[in-house]
């Protein structure tokens, strides 16, 4: 049996309501649940959430809310696993247990059906806890600079100064779209990003993150870019 899960609480701060604002005209949470439907790959689709709007709204697309995520579960320090362990242990308790469970963000309106097919085939064919979507730097990370409390500039690590762009190392970073893992690595809570992982490699034009206004207002023209591009 393979479970769904999109954690989706009610307290996000920096833009208020943001799993179901609308974008591009469905509220955000609408895009992943409508994605995971399509993937074919699930028994059971659940939304974790502790608002009851969101719940409505997740209900209204095609998720089911079959319980209420506890309080300590949502607030702004709990981490995705703990609760995709809570919403994991719900399910073993009360239904057929799973044998594989997938975390989608309910701000991920780029996730693509076929990315959640592949992350599952991944996660079974290379025999590992996890699978999860990731995407390379635009730029090379050895090559980084910060600027200091004074104002000036200085190298991470001033040993790369010299070193041309082609010979540095590709670096990769988690695209924050979907984590499909065994249902027992959740349960024990294991770390995601280590040796019993898999990557599910993303082009770049498909991955945005969704923290602040500009992030958002971004993400808007690339979606509606890759709408009338037909991707």
């Amino acid at each position: 049996m393979n479970l769904c899960v999109i954690p989706a609480r009610g307290g996000s701060k920096r833009i208020p309501r943001k799993n179901i604002k609308d974008f591009c005209g469905k509220p955000m949470i609408a895009w992943s649940i409508e994605a995971a439907i399509k993937s074919g790959c699930f028994d059971r689709i659940i939304v974790s959430t502790d608002d009851n709007e969101i719940a409505d709204v997740a209900k209204k697309f095609g998720a089911e809310v079959p319980f209420v995520r506890p309080s300590n579960l949502a607030d702004d320090y709990t981490g995705t696993t703990a609760v995709i362990a809570h919403a994991t242990g719900w399910q073993n308790n009360n239904d057929k247990p799973p044998n594989n469970v997938c975390c989608i963000y309910a701000t991920a309106p780029f996730l693509r059906p076929k990315d959640i097919k592949r992350g599952l085939n991944l996660l079974i064919r290379r025999d590992v806890n996890f699978a999860f979507s990731v995407t390379s730097y635009a730029f090379p990370i050895q090559r980084a600079i910060r600027i200091t409390r004074d104002k000036k500039v200085e190298m991470f690590d001033e040993q790369c100064f010299d070193t041309r762009s082609q010979d540095c190392e590709q670096a990769w970073h988690d695209a924050g779209q979907f984590y499909w893992g065994r249902a027992l690595a959740w349960l024990q809570e294991k770390t995601i990003f280590s040796c019993e992982a898999t990557p599910v490699v993303l082009p770049r034009y498909i991955v945005q993150d969704i923290d602040t206004p500009e992030d958002w207002q971004s993400a808007e023209l690339m979606f509606l870019t890759l709408a009338r591009a037909g991707k």
